[in-house]
């Protein structure tokens, strides 16, 4: 007879749990992404960016004082995208989708649609999408509330501009002091309500509300596992723990048999 170590054990028991459940939902954090060599916020914080602090470069007022700067940090920030494919962790979710239509909900933190391009499906980007746009203010000529600004030709490294009221498009991020996208953290709190389990991936923990929807699952009666390198703070409320990283351990619970 075969005996398991813990770690063994454990993962056959995450293994097991997920393919028996008929509702899963997943929270991803920038754990995973940093497995793809995307860097983390504070990691992007570097070379001529070192010396700003995140409300000088990620808050609204920051970008209404100084459009330019922040414009410039997310174009960097675009640009080293471009260069990083999904791991094997983004392509194992994506597989699972794929194969079970209906059963896995993924709820990221994470900004660089990674797993979109892995091939994931309805993901519920809680932060929003670096790669995306959206106007910073309603446009002060419109006549009824659905009409939009016209976006005019930017200058280099200016954000671009609505041509008749002069409006600026932002990145559709959410920055420190905003709240997230109500559709998106709707659908993540249903499906935490439903899940009979949850994995909670690559994060700390720390960032509210998105932690709180691992205290949802778990009062709800779902099975909660944190996989994560390191402790996090949302260790206290899992049935079991992970300690290692997504791009390994994620092939392993959501492959399918040989």
């Amino acid at each position: 007879m075969t005996t398991l170590n813990p770690d063994e054990e454990a993962l056959a028991q995450a293994r097991q749990a997920v393919h028996a459940a008929s509702r899963i939902a997943v929270l991803t954090g920038a754990g995973v992404s940093a497995e793809s060599g995307v860097p983390t916020f504070r990691d992007a914080q570097s070379g001529l960016w070192a010396s700003f602090k995140p409300e000088d470069l990620a808050t609204e007022d920051a970008f209404r004082s100084h459009p330019e700067r922040v414009w410039n940090w997310y174009a960097e920030r675009r640009s080293r995208l471009q260069h990083v494919q999904p791991n094997a962790g983004h392509v194992a979710l994506a597989d699972f989708q794929q194969r079970h239509p209906g059963r896995l909900t993924l709820i990221t933190q994470n900004v660089d649609g990674l797993h979109q391009r892995a091939g994931s499906t309805d993901v519920l980007a809680l932060h929003g999408s670096i790669a995306d746009d959206r106007w910073l203010d309603p446009c002060a000529l419109a006549r009824r509330p659905q009409d939009a600004c016209s976006v005019t030709v930017a200058q280099p490294g200016q954000p671009p501009q609505c041509a008749e009221c002069g409006n600026l498009l932002r990145p559709d991020v959410v920055w420190f002091g905003e709240m997230l996208p109500a559709e998106a953290l709707r659908a993540a709190e249903y499906a935490a309500l439903r899940c009979q389990v949850m994995l909670v991936v690559g994060t700390s923990g720390a960032v509210y509300p998105a932690a709180g929807l691992a205290h949802t699952a778990r009062q709800a009666g779902a099975q909660v596992w944190v996989l994560n390198p390191h402790p996090s703070e949302l260790d206290e409320v899992a049935h079991g723990f992970l300690r290692g990283p997504a791009a390994e351990y994620l092939p392993l619970i959501f492959g399918e048999d040989d």
